[in-house]
């Protein structure tokens, strides 16, 4: 499968999907202009990924921000990942969040509400 490596900038987040690695990571911020056109081929990559994945997968995301169109797509990618939980895949979604950012903490827990895949919850310290 090719690899997704996506440089993050001040509106986009670093993006690296790379099977062959094990690497599944989303972060930064996320705020892009066309949110669609900026998730589409990473769910597209997650649908193919999900016919045959890794033995087990660790998704991390490590966002500052993101705003509410990013959030739907962040839902969408967190649904793919139930898709391949409920296929009776190992799959773990960790979710990282600076220790003084209780916006992001919530976030998380109110993904984890929704979806059906193990979920952690990781602080972390701003430098």
């Amino acid at each position: 499968m090719e690899t997704i490596k996506i440089l993050g900038t001040d509106d986009t987040p670093t993006v690296i999907l790379d099977a062959e690695n094990d690497i599944f990571d989303i972060s930064g911020r996320s705020l892009p202009e066309d949110v669609t056109a900026f998730y589409d081929p990473i769910l597209n990559w997650l649908e193919e990924y999900a016919a045959n994945p890794n033995e087990k997968t660790i998704f991390s995301f490590k966002l500052e921000y993101f705003n509410t169109a990013s959030s739907k797509l962040l839902l969408d990618i967190l649904m793919k990942l139930e898709e391949m939980h409920e296929d009776k895949k190992s799959v773990l979604v960790k979710w990282f969040y600076p220790d003084d950012d209780e916006d992001m903490e919530e976030a998380g827990e109110e993904y984890a509400d929704i979806v059906n895949v193990p979920f952690e919850q990781i602080s972390y310290t701003l430098n």
